[in-house]
């Protein structure tokens, strides 16, 4: 997924619209905050990032259980 347009905020913009950002985020929006027009850090809702942390942990689960089922096997 790349970045669009619309998702990327420089730095001083968060500093000046720092709360409307925030309510763009919490509905449902990912906004990526560029330093020097460079993708530096992302602004995500908490809810969000913890449904990312999950399917992290999911596939790391799933790997493991393929590399077993492969030992397994041989």
């Amino acid at each position: 997924m790349g970045i669009s347009k619309n998702d990327a905020v420089s730095l001083a913009q968060v500093r000046a619209r720092f709360s409307e950002l925030i309510q763009e985020v919490k509905a449902g929006a990912e906004k990526i905050i560029t330093k020097d027009g460079d993708p530096y850090v992302a602004l995500i809702d908490a809810e969000r990032l913890e449904h990312y942390r999950r399917l992290t942990r999911e596939r790391i689960h799933l790997l493991l259980i393929n590399e077993a089922g492969k030992g397994l096997s041989m």
